[in-house]
């Protein structure tokens, strides 16, 4: 089958790994069932893969990916749920010690079909393409978590997202402001703080600018970057809510801020086959879709690669299968 897989590491020319072309799968393990791709996005994780972060040597050659959309064998449309939660887990998936993503011990979606349980298919509404739904699995539904679960602000509150451009990012904004939040962005990029304005932002700011006001909550993927800006944006008794660091590990928080203004430091990873559908619905019900930056054949997916890898994106790198 054609795939997009990783068979070397090299953590300062990633892309020296990758390979496009023929791959031979190995058996799926029992009870996972198949699903024929129509399309799958581009993450970092995806990068960080090439980098040899989260994926261990002895399972190369790895197909990469964490997302798709197609179809199963009995015909239906659907949406692949990528955390794969150990067999006798039960609740929320992303709390299982065990769990892993797709592309990290079982093969990825960027490839002709994709091996799953079946508790991971997720119904594709009709409303959405396949190019659209295949932008939901991880940085949609890492968004929709990080806001409607774990901020715990309600509609009508000030938040701020941190980096406007990323999947998580512009996800974040365009969700948060279609359910009624005042959103505030920032990035380094003034064509990037004018898109992040286009899909919903009240405002954009450099990045590390004073802000007008203090805000209930920020969302930050960028991690050292922007953590101390995070902190300092905040109200007293507000809340950061982060799900990666992009830029790297943040150093020490300024704990006395911490505690002085009873701060909250919440961390969030993607999120639960339930989410995922309520994802569905919300959009569905809005009018609401993911931003997508560029689409490309599953042939050209090095391209798409290189484009990530030189930060030139807004919103999710998509490849046709």
């Amino acid at each position: 089958m054609r795939a997009v897989y990783v068979d070397s590491f090299s953590a300062d020319t990633p892309l020296s790994g990758l390979r496009v072309g023929g791959f031979n799968p190995q058996q799926p393990p029992a009870g996972f069932v198949r699903v024929t791709v129509r399309a799958s996005a581009l993450n970092h994780h995806d990068l960080w893969s090439l980098k040899g972060i989260g994926l261990k040597q002895e399972l190369l050659p790895m197909v990469l990916g964490c997302d798709a959309a197609g179809v199963d064998d009995d015909g239906n449309e659907v949406i692949v749920h990528g955390v794969i939660s150990s067999a006798e887990w039960r609740g929320d998936d992303t709390l299982d010690p065990q769990r892993s993503l797709l592309s990290e011990r079982h093969p990825g979606t960027m490839a002709d079909v994709v091996w799953v349980p079946q508790r991971n298919l997720v119904p594709k509404p009709a409303e959405l393409s396949f190019e659209e739904a295949a932008c939901l699995p991880t940085s949609w539904l890492t968004a929709y978590r990080m806001l409607f679960t774990v901020s715990g602000a309600a509609p009508g509150s000030t938040v701020l997202v941190q980096g406007a451009g990323g999947g998580v990012s512009t996800a974040l904004i365009a969700l948060a402001s279609a359910a009624g939040f005042r959103v505030w962005a920032t990035s380094r990029s003034a064509s990037k703080q004018e898109q992040a304005r286009a899909l919903g932002a009240a405002d954009a700011f450099d990045a590390g600018a004073r802000l007008p006001e203090r805000v209930d909550v920020v969302f930050d993927s960028v991690g050292e970057a922007t953590w101390s800006h995070s902190l300092k944006s905040l109200k007293p008794g507000g809340a950061v809510v982060t799900c990666g660091a992009t830029s790297g590990p943040s150093p020490a928080a300024d704990l006395n801020r911490v505690f002085f203004l009873q701060l909250k430091v919440l961390g969030s990873t993607m999120g639960t086959r339930d989410e995922l559908e309520r994802l569905t619905r919300f959009l569905v019900a809005t009018g609401l879709r993911p931003e997508i930056d560029s689409v490309y054949e599953l042939a050209d997916a090095e391209a798409g690669f290189r484009k990530m890898a030189d930060g030139d994106v807004f919103g999710k790198i998509v490849f046709s299968h």
